[in-house]
């Protein structure tokens, strides 16, 4: 079977692929993705999403249905007028009035393309056409001539033809090459077939239907079963040499096939699918979260290809691995479908040797026993927050380095708070080693958190600067706490980040408490700054 696409320049890296093997990239996501309920795009959103699609490469973009409504007409025609190098399709249904408008629509397309389509299995027969075989064959050639009188490249669709019987199938599909089709789709609507049987499918309409070598063979694949992409692949194993496909795979129900997990397939595992696409995959991440963006449809983190998690790595294993040779756990670069960098995620699975490279990425060199102690802190920190990001690094590693005066270190700290005060603390600290408790009220959780620590440390330091921001977002964000106390002229600076703000407090304060009185001991006038 030969199969070529009007106007289509198709470079590929050496050794040359033969265009037999070239599968032409139908995007349906303006169309079929927007039936999702909830989907619904703008005409401006569309004609942004149409220019992503071309800067991609997809051969033919189905811009809407032009008679479901005044908008999806326009939507049509002003795809039609912007896009140049991309086919641009409307769709109509087997009526005349239908087809008609569909072809005013793509009038000014440079390359148009009508697709009509029509049920032929005997639950959409008996139930939604209330047709007969020799009625849809007659409907079949009415509406594919009309079509063809209209414009030169005319897709027809047989509308479950996965649950069509096989024979009648073959008659429809000789009706509609005979009328001038110049591609077959053969869809699974329902998403019913499996990847064997859908694979027959093609290859017997192929091998036994006259004029099959004329035409092009497309999929359309529904994921109610969870095999929309792999039944999409079978089909072009089966001869099929186009696949109709969604962004992000949505679509009725359950979806469509994905355009990004069929291309990838494609490229990636050429040796068991010798087929190629002319899709710049570098695109694929920036359609994937404008498609998001615009539909409101968030892109699981697992998500294939275009997922936040698809080239994150947290397992400690797995993470060495990677930091040895990337191709040890990924079967793709990010920088393909223009996601960026592999990202080693630093979490409770995470080991020694990615957390030391991460360091250094941040700008850390530590000596062993410091590593060691950061670890160790990093450990209990991802036991408490799900994802410990750089900015919770940071300020692990400089509230470790700014803690070198240690001679005060808080054990164990409850507090009360609420509407009702005075707000309560209980503190245990150690000094030199020795358990000291207090229990203080306050203006306030924090007030009380401070006057405990002057309890059991009285001293005599003013509270200069008490400041709290957020490291990272989320509700099991760390608190980064920077303390400023003056005595005598002597000024000295504590910091400390926890998921808890309180406790955060009170290790921030405790921190510039020792730094104030290492200063006294030494008695120099300067500032010492922990953490700054």
């Amino acid at each position: 079977m030969t199969a070529t696409v009007p106007g289509s320049d198709v470079s590929d890296i050496a050794p040359p692929r033969s265009e037999r093997d070239r599968v032409i990239v139908f995007d349906t996501t303006m169309r079929d993705g927007e039936q999702s309920p909830g989907a619904s795009m703008s005409l401006e959103e569309k004609l942004e999403l149409a220019k992503i699609l071309e800067d991609m490469r997809v051969d033919v973009i189905e811009a809407g249905f032009p008679i479901a409504s005044n908008g999806d007409f326009e939507a049509v025609r002003q795809v039609s007028e912007i896009i140049t190098e991309s086919i641009v399709c409307g769709l109509a249904r087997a009526g005349m009035a239908d087809i008609d408008r569909c072809a005013e629509a793509i009038k000014k397309a440079k390359r148009g393309r009508i697709h009509t389509f029509l049920s032929t299995s005997p639950s959409h027969r008996d139930h939604i056409l209330h047709a007969s075989q020799d009625d849809i064959l007659e409907m079949i050639t009415k509406s594919v001539t009309h079509a063809r009188n209209l414009c030169g490249d005319v897709e027809w669709s047989a509308q479950d033809a996965t649950r069509t019987e096989q024979d009648f199938l073959r008659r429809c599909v000789d009706a509609a090459i005979k009328a001038g089709a110049t591609t077959i789709n053969l869809p699974d609507t329902v998403g019913y077939t499996y990847p064997s049987e859908y694979a027959d499918i093609f290859r017997d309409i192929i091998e036994n239907v006259d004029g099959a070598d004329r035409v092009i063979f497309s999929t359309h694949c529904h994921n109610d079963l969870g095999l929309a992409v792999a039944n999409s692949l079978a089909g072009v194993q089966g001869g099929a040499r186009q696949v109709e496909v969604a962004v992000n795979g949505i679509g009725e129900r359950a979806g469509n096939a994905a355009l990004e997990e069929i291309v990838m397939a494609l490229k990636v595992r050429g040796d068991r699918l010798p087929f190629h696409t002319g899709v710049e995959t570098q695109h694929i991440t920036r359609a994937s979260r404008y498609v998001s963006a615009i539909t409101g449809f968030p892109v699981q983190f697992n998500k294939a290809i275009v997922g936040k998690n698809a080239f994150a790595h947290e397992s400690g294993i797995h993470q060495d691995g990677m930091l040895k040779d990337r191709g040890t756990y990924e079967i793709m670069q990010p920088d393909d479908v223009g996601q960026g960098a592999s990202n080693l995620v630093m979490g409770k699975h995470s080991g020694r040797h990615a957390f030391r490279e991460k360091l250094k990425a941040l700008g850390y060199e530590l000596g062993q026993n410091a590593l060691n102690e950061a670890f160790q802190r990093f450990k209990d920190l991802a036991d408490k927050k799900k994802h410990v990001f750089d900015d919770d690094l940071v300020a692990l590693v400089d509230d470790a380095l700014a803690s070198g005066a240690d001679r005060i270190q808080v054990k164990h700290l409850r507090v009360i708070a609420g509407t009702e005060g005075p707000q309560e603390a209980f503190l245990t600290v150690t000094v030199e080693g020795e358990e000291k408790s207090a229990q203080a009220t306050g203006d306030g959780p924090v007030d009380a958190v401070f006057n405990a620590i002057h309890a059991v440390m009285p001293h005599d330091a003013i509270l200069r600067l008490f400041q709290v921001h957020a490291v990272t977002e989320g509700t099991d964000a760390q608190a980064q706490v920077s303390v400023r106390l003056e005595e005598d002229g002597r000024i000295a600076t504590g910091q400390a980040a926890d998921t808890d703000t309180l406790t955060a407090s009170a290790k921030a304060y405790v921190n510039a408490l020792n730094n104030l009185l290492a200063r006294k001991e030494k008695n120099a006038p300067q500032a010492i700054a922990s953490g700054f």
